[in-house]
């Protein structure tokens, strides 16, 4: 596939005349995703757009927002952000579920520099947050509703996509080290430049925590500790044709609680668990006709290697998983003409993995998907955009999948009132433990999904007043769950006595964002989110029709409170309330709701340095998302911040 890309590339190099490659995923793209404010939007459409044309619905986490939130894990800003529930079992660095509008952790798309996260390993396939720090990451943008036409596979609730710091034209220093309860410690720098046709960004950090007890009732503390590194390079080949490359590399250490014999029940552990990423990419992109047809050529490769030891135990290692996907991928944006945008493009993945636990025998597997996928955008007249897409995924196991999408948005005063409306499909392929592992099904169908949503966006005052509110609802079908299989094993379940896989759930999701963000002066910012969400069951013939999905909060609100004094001080407050939720299929046990208040600060000392700190859980609130899992108490923390 190498030399046929070669070969298509060449003479469009020949003839086009001067030109800078700028798509999403190029070094370019992204340095101008990273610097970007709320008025632009780059994963709706893979490129860079003005969000007056995007008609889904997409919350924009910037660089001034990470830093005044003062957060330490990507999972605690998403929580804040409308359609998303976060589950942890334990503290930070313990295993993290992120909900869009409802649906499965592993229906959530995870990006990191355009590069796709997820573990093949896993037996949903999907990504864990938890370990996933702030670290040097410089935008968030989550973008809710089924998106596979240009994500594919796992794009069933959205999409979250991390954008790290990026080259900049002079020399950049961003650095920041901070301590504080519990022996928590922190230091993370990055590095960017350019030098002739070289641009550059470079960065790392270590985090290290004593932790809480997994096991809420436990005394033991957990820790978790993890050093992490970020890369971007750019190479300037020509005017109009550069190349990436670009890494992610994290390594972690948690402590976990367990089942320890002779009882067997949940309880404090010595056991552990380590993890290690690797992330790269290659691409070439090449700009035609002025820069209004832009190519990029790209390899991604992703490695995961994850390990449970348990000291006391025999053997000792409980568990270890491998996961490796390799991507070959070009995708193509075009100017048609100065109303209508294109984005197309077409992937090629394989996936493998191995796993065993306990000593016992490996299993792996290995599936190939190739995909192609187009997508229009179209502003017949000033205030209205119309987008339309398809996309079609064949996979050499379960076969082929087509999905479609449109949007539009509409404003009919300038962008002050906009109202959006989007139509959505989703699939996501059995993963490779659901088909090759022992409890494996290989006439597995995909997961699928179709849904809609409609909202308004209205400002006032001149940017001063902004509400928002959008409706949403989401059917989910050929939902994917293990079943047991009683004797006499036919069907399915020939062969497999201890269970299978098959395609037998369905679920339905509905409800309310709303959104509103007020600056009555300069100093001062106020914003709330709030989210109404019926999530349930909707598997026709089981005992568990028509009862909510498990740990999925009706109600959940964030209020965030920042003003700055005019001698540079700056104070805020962050007030998350979720409601009740239940925390298993049946609806036997409840979880309660919680509130939780952060209050923070930052004072600059000359320039360049800024010192800060902050108290999460003010009111040590006692919680849990997950049943009998323990949640981080009150905790003080204080740093300082270089910026050059």
């Amino acid at each position: 596939m190498k030399n046929y890309a070669y070969l298509i590339l060449l003479p469009c190099i020949a003839a086009a005349t001067p030109a800078v490659a700028q798509s999403a995923q190029s070094t370019t793209g992204l340095e101008q995703a990273a610097d970007a404010g709320t008025d632009i939007l780059v994963t709706a459409n893979r490129e860079a757009r003005p969000a007056s044309t995007v008609g889904q619905a997409v919350t924009v986490l910037d660089t001034a927002t990470i830093t005044q939130r003062q957060a330490v894990t990507v999972s605690d800003l998403l929580r804040q952000t409308p359609g998303v529930t976060v589950v942890r079992n334990g503290g930070v660095g313990t295993t993290t579920s992120v909900n869009i509008r409802g649906a499965e952790s592993d229906q959530t798309v995870a990006l990191i520099d355009g590069i796709k996260l997820n573990d093949p390993s896993s037996p949903g396939g999907g990504f864990n947050f938890g370990s996933l720090l702030i670290g040097n990451i410089a935008r968030i943008e989550v973008l809710r509703g089924a998106q596979s036409v240009l994500w594919g596979s796992q794009a069933i609730g959205g999409v979250v996509n991390l954008i790290t710091r990026q080259p900049t034209e002079q020399l950049s220093i961003n650095a920041r080290a901070e301590g504080g309860w519990h022996e928590t410690g922190q230091a993370f720098a990055n590095v960017s430049g350019k030098s002739g046709p070289v641009s550059a960004s470079v960065g790392g950090g270590y985090y290290t925590t004593d932790g809480i007890s997994t096991y809420a009732p436990g005394p033991e503390r957990d820790g978790f500790r993890n050093y992490s590194a970020n890369g971007s390079v750019g190479i300037a080949l020509a005017q109009n044709v550069s190349v990436d490359l670009r890494g992610f590399y994290a390594n972690g250490r948690t402590d976990i609680d367990g089942f320890p014999a002779p009882r067997f029940v949940f309880g404090d552990t010595r056991e552990y668990g380590t993890s290690e990423q690797w992330i790269g990419y290659a691409g070439l992109n090449a700009a035609l006709f002025d820069g209004r047809f832009r190519n990029r050529f790209g390899y991604a490769h992703t490695d995961s290697d994850r390990r449970n030891t348990d000291p006391d135990g025999t053997p000792t290692e409980t568990f270890r998983g491998i996961g490796r996907n390799d991507r070959l991928e070009y995708q193509g944006t075009a100017d048609v003409t100065s109303a209508v945008f294109a984005t197309f493009g077409a992937e090629r993945e394989v996936s493998r993995f191995s796993t065993s636990s306990y000593g016992g025998p490996v299993t792996r597997g290995r599936a190939r998907i190739f995909s192609v996928y187009g997508q229009v955008a179209v502003t017949p007249i000033a205030g209205l955009t119309g987008t339309a897409g398809v996309r079609h995924d064949d996979h050499n196991i379960f076969g082929g999948a087509t999905t479609f999408s449109g949007s539009g948005v509409y404003s009919p005063n300038g962008g002050a009132t906009a109202f959006r409306a989007s139509y959505s499909e989703g699939f996501k392929a059995p993963t490779l433990y659901q088909l090759q592992s022992e409890y494996g099904n290989t006439a597995l169908d995909p997961e699928r999904s179709h849904g809609w949503d409609a909202g308004v966006t209205q400002k006032a005052l001149g940017g001063a007043v902004e509400a928002s509110a959008t409706y949403f609802r989401r059917s989910s079908s050929d939902l994917i769950t293990f079943v047991s299989c009683a004797r006499p094993l036919t069907g399915i379940c020939t062969g497999k006595p201890n269970g299978t896989y098959d395609n037998i759930a369905r679920a339905r999701a509905q409800g309310v964002e709303l959104s509103l963000l007020l600056r009555p002066v300069e100093a001062l910012t106020f914003s709330a989110a709030y989210t109404y969400l019926d999530a349930t069951n909707r598997s026709t013939g089981t005992a568990n029709f028509g009862r909510d999905l498990a740990r999925r909060p009706d109600n959940s609100v964030t209020v965030n409170a920042d003003y700055r004094f005019p001698f540079g001080l700056a104070t805020g407050a962050t007030i998350t309330a979720i409601g009740d939720s239940f925390d298993n299929a049946s609806n036997a046990r409840r979880l309660d709701g919680y509130v939780v208040t952060d209050v923070r600060a930052s004072f600059p000392v000359g320039a360049h340095v800024e010192v800060y700190g902050r108290i999460e859980n003010v009111f040590d609130a006692r919680y849990q998302t997950i049943y009998q899992y323990g949640q981080p108490g009150r905790g003080a923390f204080g740093g300082i911040r270089l910026t050059y």
